[in-house]
This record gives structure tokens, sequence and C-alpha cells, in this order.
């Protein structure tokens, strides 16, 4: 692409940016947003909670890219977490892009589109480790980072204007057993003047720095050996060191593994696609090790963060076939507790203790090290980048403002607090915020996409908190009750203080309503519409609920 006078080059993001998860950033080459060539790096998604009945998975809204796609030039993504490129599959029939991605990454998104029923034939590009490549006027040369999964990739993005580093999701371990043991020696093999760096601020207030795999392996050992009985693990799939740690472990103490879940399952087949863990051979089934002893047991498990459907709850609840679990098993949970899990998992900590079962995290042994660098890693790789300016990403607003200002202290010129919809030119000159776009969510609901703001979803919300309310009442040609209103509530409780049945006092002020001539109208919609409220009004000084109500009104 021909280098203009006019020519910007900015950062977009997306989603991601003032959160931890649904990461998706764009990078625009050209005189006007407009008329920009764009790079979409990661997909991701993030997942619902308690406030979100029925929603399991939230995505960004697209529709920017989505109305420029004739100018989207691809799509990268970064390594396979679900915050990266968990929302691929839904969101790319969209956009119809050429996808680039590392071996390990590719296989999952094959996986997630055919989970989909969605064609990829001929927009998929696997590209090698440490590689270059070009997209558009975007010249990309990636370095492998360690990070808890296969082939974390960070980039080197580069244009006419200048050359940004994207971190990715990266920290710094000198023994990861999967993955680079430190990112390269950038201040000796990278000469380029790096204008911008894009950079993970997960854990920039946690001081030191985040411990090696290494470490968690050894330890492990050391835990496990002191065990009686089954001994039962659970992590998350994707951390793929992690899984390979456990099997190490399961040899050094003399046990046979037992792999759990769905999840499990596919991740070790994808890793062994691509040439991880085929020297693990001690795997048996569930049938295998009901013919060994307890003591010659250790079980990897799906589930860490207390998921309803994931093995170790379904064991927990003695709700898995072939599986169980009983007084002096230990469970071990070699994860980080995911902040919105504490409830679930702390439900399921207290049932396993109960049942007499040993439960231990990585508050009672050191059994866990993070994907993330802490606040000395960070400090590092800014005296090896010394980038003219800072973007803090993939961290709430108090993350990116530690981060804006741990970037300032070691001497970054700019360093800029953007959020999600923030246009940021970074060159030429001065970075600035040029405009904003939209970058709300979409929820994946049953079997559709559906913005946040969609009516249904706050009336499903409504419903869960205030029950419901259905009144219908049949009406003569006087606009009269021609027999008593049918009424009906979900959730709402049909006694008052005093015992008197709700019901039977609504149902008398129905027909109060009716009586009254003011209240009636040709028009349903205004019979309605008052009806509604009276109704409402009645049961919130009944019960203090706003129940979600229903009215319907039919002409005989």
């Amino acid at each position: 692409m021909k280098k203009n006078s006019d020519d910007q080059l900015v950062f977009l993001p997306l989603a991601g940016t003032g959160e931890i998860g649904m990461n998706m950033n764009l990078y625009g080459y050209g005189p006007d947003i407009d008329e920009m060539k764009w790079l979409l790096v990661d997909v991701g998604i993030t997942f619902g909670d308690d406030s979100l009945p029925g929603i399991d998975i939230i995505m960004a809204d697209h529709s920017f890219i989505a109305e420029r796609r004739n100018d989207l030039v691809g799509v990268f993504i970064t390594h396979a977490h679900e915050d990266h490129v968990g929302a691929l599959a839904y969101l790319w029939p969209d956009l119809q892009c050429q996808i680039y991605a590392t071996p390990f990454t590719a296989c999952i998104i094959k996986l997630k589109f055919e989970e989909r029923g969605v064609d990829l034939k001929g927009y998929l590009n696997i590209v090698d480790l440490d590689s270059n490549f070009k997209i558009g006027p975007f010249d990309i040369e990636l370095s492998t980072m360690a990070h808890s999964i296969p082939e974390p990739n960070s980039m080197f993005i580069t244009t006419d204007l200048g050359t940004i580093y994207h971190t990715g999701d990266w920290k710094i371990d000198p023994d990861p057993l999967i993955g680079n043991p430190n990112p390269r020696n950038f201040k000796e093999k990278y000469k380029n003047k790096i204008t911008a760096m894009i950079c993970d601020s997960t854990n920039v207030m946690t001081k030191g720095r985040s411990g090696s795999e290494l470490t968690v392996r050894k330890n492990l050992v050391d835990v496990v050996k002191k065990l009686k009985n089954r001994v039962f693990v659970t992590s998350f799939a994707s951390n793929v060191a992690r899984l390979e740690t456990v099997a190490h472990v399961a040899k050094e103490t003399n046990r046979s593994l037992v792999v759990v879940g769905r999840s499990m399952h596919r991740m070790i087949s994808v890793a062994r696609e691509v040439g991880i863990l085929k020297d693990i051979n001690i795997i048996i089934n569930e049938k295998e090790a009901a013919k060994k002893k307890k003591s010659e047991l250790l079980y990897l498990c799906t589930g860490s963060q207390g998921e309803p459907r994931g093995a170790m709850m379904r064991i927990a609840n003695n709700d898995f076939h072939g599986i169980e679990i009983s007084k002096e098993d230990s469970v071990i949970f070699s994860s980080k507790i995911i902040p919105g899990n504490e409830k679930k998992l702390y439900g399921m900590f207290n049932k396993l203790s109960e049942m007499h079962v040993n439960v231990i995290t990585e508050y009672d042994e050191d059994i866990h090290v993070s994907g993330h660098p802490c606040k000395d890693e960070m400090i590092d790789m800014y005296n090896w980048i010394k980038p003219e300016i800072s973007v803090p990403v993939h961290g709430e607003h108090r993350h990116l403002k530690y981060h804006s200002e741990l970037a300032k202290s070691l001497g970054v010129k700019h360093p800029m607090l953007i959020q999600n919809g923030d246009i940021l030119r970074l060159a030429p000159g001065e970075p600035e915020i040029i405009d904003q776009c939209i970058s709300g969510r979409l929820y994946f609901d049953g079997n559709k996409l559906v913005p946040s703001d969609s009516y249904h979803l706050s009336e499903r919300k409504r419903m869960s908190f205030n029950g419901t309310l259905n009144i219908t009442c049949i009406l003569n040609k006087k606009l009269k009750l021609n027999s008593p209103p049918i009424i009906s509530c979900n959730g709402i409780d049909l006694f008052d203080e005093q015992d008197d049945d709700i019901i039977d006092s609504l149902e008398e002020e129905i027909y109060n309503f009716f009586d009254n001539s003011n209240n009636l109208s040709k028009k349903d919609s205004k019979v309605h519409k008052k009806l509604e409220s009276v109704s409402k009004n009645f049961i919130f000084k009944r019960t203090r609920k706003k129940p979600l109500t229903n009215i319907h009104l039919v002409h005989i």
C-alpha cells in the first residue's frame, strides 16, 4: 500500500479494555476512518453470571467492523483461550475475512467452526511460530511467549508510520515446560524503534513475578506423595503445561492417570496433533480405573471454577457414572479462583469437606502460577521495548490506571488511558483519541445473538427478581366483565401478612376498575395501560414486588 501524506495509524479496542475477557482489537491504517484498511486481533468471549439469567456467552458488538468488512484485511488470533478466540465462529459469518493463526490455535479454530456448522474452507491460514508475513498494509512478525496455553504469540505490527508491539497474553517463565523460557532478547534482536506497546495489564498490581510452571510441578509431586486414596486434580483444560505436569506427577507417584471431562480430552487430542504431550502414555479410562486400588489413581478433571456441568462438580454430587469420591480422598484445585466464581467454588469446597474429602487450593500449597506478568516482569518488558507510547489493555480500569502510571514512571513519553470504543491515533504526531465508535455487547441467547439492551432480556431479569402477574379479562359488548378475571402469579407470595388471599383481593380491585366508567374505552390500549397500572400498584402495596405484568383483554 503506497504511503499517503494523510495516512494515519490507529488502535481501536472494541472489547477487552476496562474489563478482563472478551478481547477484540482493531488496527487501522489509511487517511480516514472510512478509508482505512483494518487488521483485527483476537475475537474473544466472556461469560454470563447470575445477573443475566439464561445467558452463558457474551461477546463484543462487532457492527463497526462488520460495516467495513470490505476493508478488513484479516484477523490474527494470538492464542486459543476463550477470551481471545471464543467469539470467532459466532461473528466471522458477518466478516468473511482471512484468518491467521499458529498450528495449535488453528486446530482449536477448526473445531469451533465445525461445532457451529460454519464452513471455513479457504479462509484459515496456518503460520509458523516466530514467522514473518504480511496482511494488507501490515507487516507482521511473531514472537512466541510463555503463557498458560501453547503457542501464545506477541506481534510486531509494522507500517510506514511505525511499529506497534502487541503483547497478547504473556509472562516471563525461566522454566515454562511448554513455550519460550523468555521473550526474545528484544534489545539485541529487534533494532527498530517501537512506536507503541499495547500490553496486558491483568497482574500489573501484583508485586514480584508470576512464578514458574516447574515450581508447580515439583510442589504437586511433593503434595501428592503425602496423600492416600484417590487424588483428583482439577485445572483449566486449556493449560496444557499443567496437564503435562499432572501426568508427570502421576508417573512420579506411581499412579495411573484418568482424564475426565470432554474439554480435557479434546485439548489433549489437539496438543498431540501438533506434537505436544506425545510422551504421555499412562492414561487409562474409567473402567480400567475401577480395577485399581484407590492409592493407584490420579484423576485429572474439568470444572476448576465450579461449573455445574463440569466433571468435578458432577463427581462431588455423585452424578458422574463410573467415578465416585469418598472419605479420605483428596481434591487439588490447581487453578486460580476467577472473580465471580467464589460462591460456586466455596459451595463445592464445603460439600467436599462435609464428605470428609481433603480440599487443597492455591491458598494451602504453592500449586498454581498465573499465566500473566506481575509488576517486575512488566518493568522488564518496558526496559526491553522502550515504547514511545504505552496503551494498557486486558484489565479493569484500576489495572489500566496503575499500568499507565507505571509506564510513566519508567520513562514512557506518552502513557495513554483509553476505553472500549476509543479510536486512538498512534501516528503521525502525538497520540490522540480522534473519535469513538459503538462498543456494546452481544449476548448469545438460546441459538441467536441479541443486543445487550434487548427488551426481552430486561423482561427476563425482571421476572427472575419480581415474578410475573398474568390477568385475562373477558369483556361483553358493554366493556364489563363477563366472568371473573383469570389471574395467575409466578414467583409472588399469594398471601400477605394477614393471611389474606391477594388474588381474591386483586379480583375485587379489577371488578371495581371495570365498574368505573372513566376507565373504559373502545381503545383496548388505553384500558390495557390503566388496568396494568392499577394491578401493578395493588401488588406492590401488598407485596413490595413489581412483577412483570401481562394484561389480556378478550371481547365476546
